[in-house]
């Protein structure tokens, strides 16, 4: 039985039509899928349905009742909730697990001068351990893993009594272990009567947990199938309108000489006793699960964070990264996990973001070339693939593929020698992660030197030349990459094998 439906739905923004005619359904204690590649319409489509989004045509209807959602209260009020990828932008960070599971409670008009805080705490209490999640509900939200954090607001929705959970990108951040464990709510909250609209790029996934996928392409619907009917090669093909082909395109160029080296490196997050190098025209990856310490070493190399020991060696000369303005003069270029709050100004336009690292090539003594500003952004958004009506689109309204792709950009116009990817496609559909295996694949070809670090086993398998398991804040093995296998990461990546710091 149908419960919800979005029919003719149709959203423009200025120089752009994100969705036409759009149609979207989803039935009685159903798991839905909702995919499409980046720029598709899927966020948009979800943000209408949230009451994020106003001034849309079409319809929605609620048990065969047209709904008028305005508003995250009205959509609330027909029992529509939903979890953004950036769950920090939804929490209050210092405020309690508690507070924050009853905040509509607490904040109600309704409510009275006098707040039982023990009330409070027993009701939140009671949600978390209805889902089989032990999280003190003392603690402060800013002291959780993104992993809790997605469950308090998972538990938030199930006091809000939701009727429609919309779950964007809910194992982006996540481990293995913390997949499972969501994958087990998720199907609980199905049994007890929730319908669920899950969004992923991570097409296994899909898979595993849904019933039904709907497809987007370009914001048009293309079309609903149930999961026993497809695989995830006719699912990509829907996608991207065409077969995917040379998912890794291997980079071809002689590896040279030792350009870094970082020896017995400790510092902030846990990292200690790393050691690596990496040559000319080369790839290393750094893999590893959540919490394995991938990101703090990136970040380290990068100059964020107190190095309390070790050397960084840049062409036989010992470098100091104090900070990241002084990795950057050093030849050292990090895109981020965390792009729009650590890669990208989402609020700038694509063109200063490009030019950002390299603003210095457009001045002349106090006056900005913007002529020239504006050239090279274009050439580069056209080179990068950047899907955009033109450079002064603000970075905010771009697709998360798109977004990403920004945060490469702005650095392949700077000098970099070594470029350090920490995630570069978590969120990112199939299309736009090969066209960012390509972008790594010309750098190398160019004589740069990669750091890629990834939890997605088949991403360093594909296009790494040598491979660095992390686990606990350290190398836990070494590996030649053609040599290995997932089981074989997988294993050193859990603490498996006893050889620390081997080398090959």
């Amino acid at each position: 039985m149908i419960r919800l439906e979005m029919k003719g739905i149709t959203k423009s923004f200025p120089g752009v039509k994100a969705l036409d005619q759009v149609d979207f359904s989803v039935g009685n204690q159903e798991i839905h899928a909702l995919i499409g590649a980046n720029g598709a319409g899927k966020s948009t489509l979800m943000k209408i349905l949230a009451g994020a989004y106003q001034g849309y045509e079409g319809e929605i209807l609620i048990d065969n009742e047209e709904k008028t959602i305005l508003s995250p209260v009205d959509a609330k009020a027909h029992g529509i909730v939903i979890v953004y990828q950036e769950v920090d932008t939804a929490l209050v960070p210092h405020l309690t697990v508690a507070e924050n599971i009853m905040m509509d409670e607490i904040i109600s008009p309704k409510q009275k001068i006098m707040i039982s805080w023990k009330k409070v705490k027993k009701e939140a209490r009671r949600e978390l351990e209805a889902l089989g999640l032990d999280i003190d509900v003392n603690r402060l939200v800013s002291d959780l893993s993104l992993s809790q954090k997605q469950m308090v607001l998972i538990g938030r929705a199930v006091y809000q009594k939701a009727k429609f959970l919309i779950l964007d990108e809910p194992t982006a951040p996540l481990s293995i272990e913390e997949t499972r464990k969501l994958f087990k709510i998720v199907k609980k909250l199905k049994e007890d009567g929730m319908s669920i609209i899950f969004i992923s790029h991570r097409l296994d996934e899909v898979f595993q947990i849904s019933e039904k996928i709907t497809v987007l392409r370009d914001g048009q619907f293309i079309g609903t199938y149930n999961v026993e009917d497809m695989t995830i090669d006719k699912i990509v093909e829907k996608m991207l309108g065409r077969k995917l082909e040379n998912t890794f395109p291997k980079h071809i160029g002689d590896i040279g000489e030792e350009v870094l080296k970082v020896d017995d490196f400790s510092g902030t997050g846990g990292i200690h006793h790393v050691n690596l190098r990496l040559h000319k025209g080369e790839i290393i990856g750094l893999a590893g699960l959540v919490g394995g310490g991938k990101t703090e070493l990136c970040k380290l190399i990068f100059g964020e964070g107190t190095i309390a020991q070790g050397k960084i060696i840049l062409n036989g000369k010992e470098v100091n990264n104090k900070n990241p303005a002084h990795a950057v003069i050093n030849g050292f270029a990090l895109v981020p996990e965390e792009r729009r709050k650590e890669g990208i100004l989402v609020h700038e336009s694509i063109e200063a973001n490009l030019t950002l690292p390299t603003l210095n090539k457009y001045c002349n003594y106090s006056f900005m070339d913007r002529v020239k500003m504006k050239n090279i952004s274009k050439e580069n958004i056209q080179k990068i693939g950047i899907k955009t009506p033109n450079e002064k689109q603000i970075v905010a309204n771009l697709s998360g593929g798109n977004q990403q792709k920004v945060a490469i950009g702005k650095w392949l116009l700077s000098d970099a020698q070594i470029y350090i990817f920490d995630e570069p496609t978590k969120g990112v559909d199939v299309g736009s992660k090969a066209e960012i295996y390509s972008l790594i694949g010309e750098l190398v070809k160019e004589g740069k030197s990669v750091i890629y670090a990834t939890c997605e086993f088949s991403e360093i398998l594909g296009l790494t030349d040598r491979t660095y398991v992390m686990y606990n804040g350290t190398i836990a093995k070494e590996l030649i990459t053609k040599d290995t296998d997932e089981e074989e990461l997988l294993l050193y990546s859990t603490g498996g094998g006893q050889n620390v710091q081997k080398r090959v």
